[in-house]
Order: structure tokens, then C-alpha cells, then sequence
């Protein structure tokens, strides 16, 4: 049995990895200020004996010491994932990314931790000229304030490891789909057919490619990486092995709902500033440690409506 802490706990992939860690036998510490985590999603948590919850936030140093305290490692999931509104508030980014980062670095330092586990994002690669992308690819201009903030945070987690001996694990989603999901494409399509079944406002031309993963897939590969990857920096890309176009997902969002909308495209080629019109990862890293996904984009996107159409909850309490 090891001690984690899980940073974010209460999030969508945070709270999916605190219910596997216990249900592996692990004595789990989550953290997280609610912000945008749901407490709900922790329920079986907290009735479990091996999990303390700790309502803090990253950036108070001083608390967080105490939160990490005499554990093992460090889940380092919480983070600002509002890409598309990064130029509306450029600052949150920095703070609730990169400096909260820091802060979960120099919590561990101050308590001997070596270890942590950090979710970064495909969206460092910006608009690589190398597709799929793969781990060592070359690293181009930032595109978005999200991306930038997170190859900042990959930038100090390596560093801690030259300078201070920590060991890391640095995962590079796609966008993750799935049970708990409340942020992101399908969540916003959802919500608007809802409202209006009649007419889908889409942001781009519909065009734009992007791949998703499933979320037990993605903790999957999370936990076998830590389990046999045994660098001093392990960078590992997760997605899967294809990508869909935005209209895609609309017809197969627009299918289980049993909607037929007048969509309605804006903003040309891309949805929003800094936005990556085609994402596709190169996954063979990971693949080569044994992991492959189990479901699909297709199921991927229909579990998520499943999931949202049982909780529409989700839906109030996010705004």
C-alpha cells in the first residue's frame, strides 16, 4: 500500500483516479478547492476509510506543506483548463498552472516527496509540423496561454528533477472524454441542444480535427507508466491511434439526443485564439509499455452524453 496525494481530486480525471487508487488498496489524500471540482463526485470517496479530503488551494503555500505531508507521491492534476477563454484573463493561466505548480513542487521538496505524476496537455506541441506528433517532436511557438503555462510547468517539474533528485512522470492528453466529464466540447454541445434543439452554434467550420481518450483508458496509462517507465523525466503522449472532424462528433452528439439542428459555423478554420485546428498524438511510447485504449472516440463521445444525460446536475453546478 502506498500513500498518494491527488491534487484536483474532485475534478473529472481527478476524482475517476482517487476512486482506482483506493480501489487498489492505496491510502489517497485529495486536494482541491472547488473551484470547479464537484463534491459530489467524491461520495464513495469519502466514505472510504483510506481518504481525507483537504479543502485548500494550491496557491497557499504554507497549507499545502502540511496537505503532503508523509505521503509517497503526488497526482498533480488541478489546473485552470479554460483554453479557449486564456486571452480574457491571461493571469489565471500563470497562477492556477504554473505557480501552483511550483507550489506543489516546493510542498513536496519541503517534505522529502520525489515523485510526482503531472497532467500536461497536447496543446504544447502548439501547431506542430510533425503529425502525429510524437514526444521528442519539435517544440514550436506557444499558441495558447494554456499551453504555454503547462510546457512552463513541464519546464520547472524537469528541472526539480536535475536539481533536487525528484523523479516525474509527464502525460500529454488529448482531450479526455467520459463519466464525470463537465468541461469541453460535448458538455457545450450538449447544453445548448438542450436549449435549443433546433439550431447548433459551432465554433470553426466544423473541420477542425481533434482526438479524444477515454478516461479509464487514460488512467490506465497513467498508472501502468509509473508502474514500468523508471527515467528521471518520463514524457508520454495519450490518445489514440486516429482523430475525428468536429462534425463528426456533432452528428454523433446530434444521434443520442435525437436532434436535428440547422448548425451554424463561425470564426473560419478554428474555434477560438490559440486554438489547434488538427491534434493528433503520436502514442507509441506509451503503446510500447503495453498500454492500449479499450474504447474508442465514437463510444468515447456517446458514454459522455450517456453520463451527461443521467446527470444534468452537472450543468448548474458548473455555471
Amino acid at each position: 500500500m502506498s500513500c498518494y496525494v491527488v491534487t484536483g481530486c474532485a475534478g473529472f480525471i481527478g476524482s475517476t483516479l482517487v476512486d482506482r487508487l483506493l480501489a487498489d488498496g492505496h491510502q489517497v489524500t485529495g486536494v482541491d478547492n472547488f473551484s470547479t471540482g464537484q463534491r459530489k463526485f467524491l461520495d464513495k470517496a469519502l466514505a472510504h476509510q483510506n481518504f481525507r479530503l483537504i479543502e485548500i488551494d494550491l496557491l497557499d503555500l504554507d497549507a499545502l506543506k502540511i496537505a503532503v505531508a508523509g505521503n509517497d507521491a503526488v497526482f498533480h492534476l488541478a489546473a485552470n483548463a479554460d483554453v479557449r477563454f486564456g486571452t480574457e484573463h491571461p493571469r489565471r493561466d500563470l497562477e492556477q498552472n504554473t505557480i501552483a505548480t511550483y507550489n506543489v513542487l516546493e510542498a513536496m521538496r519541503a517534505n522529502g516527496i520525489k515523485k510526482i505524476a503531472f497532467s500536461s496537455t497536447g496543446s504544447v506541441y502548439g501547431e506542430s509540423p510533425v503529425v502525429p506528433t510524437p514526444e521528442d517532436g519539435p517544440f514550436p511557438i506557444q499558441t495558447s496561454l494554456y499551453g504555454a503555462s503547462k510546457a512552463a510547468c513541464e519546464g520547472l517539474i524537469a528541472a526539480y528533477c536535475e536539481g533536487f533528485g525528484f523523479q516525474s512522470w509527464i502525460f500529454r492528453f488529448v482531450s479526455i472524454l467520459g463519466e464525470r466529464y463537465t468541461h469541453g466540447h460535448v458538455f457545450d454541445f450538449y447544453q445548448k441542444l438542450k436549449a435549443d434543439p433546433s439550431c447548433l452554434p459551432v465554433l470553426g467550420n466544423g473541420k477542425q480535427r481533434k482526438s479524444y481518450l477515454y478516461v479509464q483508458d487514460c488512467i490506465d496509462a497513467i498508472l501502468l507508466a509509473m508502474n514500468k517507465a523508471s527515467d528521471k523525466v518520463n514524457i508520454f503522449n495519450l490518445g489514440v491511434d486516429g482523430y475525428c472532424e468536429v462534425n463528426d462528433s456533432v452528428g454523433w452528439i446530434c444521434d443520442e439526443l435525437g436532434a436535428k439542428p440547422e448548425l451554424q459555423y463561425s470564426g473560419g478554420d478554428r474555434g477560438w485564439i490559440g486554438d489547434n485546428p488538427f491534434i493528433f498524438l503520436d502514442t507509441r511510447k506509451i503503446q510500447s509499455l503495453g498500454w492500449t485504449p479499450k474504447i474508442g472516440i465514437r463510444e468515447g463521445v456517446i458514454k459522455t452524453v450517456e453520463f451527461l444525460r443521467s446527470n444534468e446536475w452537472v450543468f448548474d453546478a458548473r455555471s
